[in-house]
Parts: C-alpha cells; structure tokens; sequence
C-alpha cells in the first residue's frame, strides 16, 4: 500500500496547521509524525486515513500499482488512537467477535486473549477495563488485523512500563506493512525510518 500526498495542507479558519505536505508512504516502512501535544499529528493522521479532508492538495493511495478510492481506503487499515472509543456494553470476547465481522484477524479469538494476558477476563464487560487494558485491548486488534497499513496516534497512552514493553516487542513482531505513528515520545517511533516534524510543516 502507497500513500502519496501532493501539497498537502489543513487550515482551521485563517490558520495552517500544516501545509506543502509532499510524502509518498511506502509499503514495508515506518515513519514518525512527531511535534509537542496540539501541534496537529492528530489532524494530519486522520486526514491520511481518510476520515478528515485536506484544505489544500491531493491525497492518493494505491496498492500493487493499482488506484484505491478514499471512501474503500477504510478496508485496508487499522488505525489506533485516545479519542477512538471501544463498544463498552461488549465484553472482550464480544469486542473482538464484532471486529471481525468487519476485518480479518492474523489471530483467532483465543490465542489473541492470550497475547493480550486477558484470557481470564473474556467475559468481562470492556466498561470494567482499566484506561490502559482499553488502549491494550484496541493495540493488539490493530496489530493483529489483516491488512496493509497500520496507523497509530500515542500508541502507549496510558500505559505502565510492562504494557509499554508489551508494545515494543509486539512491534518487533509487526512487519511488511505501511506504518504511521503520531507521537511526541521518542520510545514510541525509536524503529521509524523517516521522521516528520510537524512544526516544519508550518512554513
């Protein structure tokens, strides 16, 4: 999967958060949106997957060489962030059922409870999780769905030290995909191959 962005810009009323985004995003690569909280990583990850539109500029994506529309690029991503919430009236056991029914899963419900540790809270309705057994819980559906591009805002949000290396080495497991992480902790993007500073993207 190729994302190619070409002047790519966002303003709110008469301000830029960003602006002259030229980026293509190539498959088998990890990059960095990085930049102090309200910079506007958020902004720019939400309109590369699709869910907010640019102010200025052209967003394409394609896959093999072929042209993919925006309104079907949803398919082919997982995308993680704070501010998207989980079904908490659904236990895990139901959380991950429901997932599947819209995405393919690399793992079967059991062994992904088990690489999660939740395997004795299956049961549990998600609204008795804890801020940090959510983010793990939408970490590990993200890491482990069958697709091309995985999109990650401030993936270790609300986790402790063994949670955060739970990540590190999960990641260590994620390859040949198209990866974005928006953060502003060095930990989170330490293997990332391209850096994008979002203040530089104010000019």
């Amino acid at each position: 999967m190729t994302i190619k962005a070409e002047d790519l810009g966002k303003k709110f009323g008469n301000e830029w958060v960003f602006r002259h985004l030229e980026m293509e995003f190539r498959p088998g690569k990890r990059y960095a949106i990085t930049g102090h909280n309200g910079s506007g990583k958020s902004t720019l990850l939400k309109i590369l997957a699709g869910n907010l539109p640019a102010s200025a500029g052209k967003l394409t994506y394609s896959l093999v060489g072929q042209p993919i529309e925006e309104d079907a690029f949803f398919r082919h991503i997982a995308y993680v962030a704070p501010y998207l919430d989980l079904i908490e009236e659904f236990t895990l056991a139901e959380a991950i059922a429901f997932h599947q029914r819209f995405k393919p899963l690399r793992a079967n419900a059991t062994d992904l409870m088990t690489i999660l540790g939740f395997e004795k809270v299956a049961d549990r309705p998600l609204s008795q999780f804890s801020s940090g057994m959510k983010q793990k819980v939408k970490l590990g559906l993200a890491l482990y769905t069958d697709c091309q591009v995985l999109l990650l805002d401030e993936p270790t949000a609300n986790f402790d030290q063994a949670n955060t290396q739970w990540y590190l080495d999960e990641m260590k497991r994620t390859a040949h995909k198209l990866i974005i992480i928006c953060s502003n902790q060095q930990h989170e993007y330490a293997d990332c191959e391209e850096i994008i500073n979002i203040a530089d993207l104010k000019k």
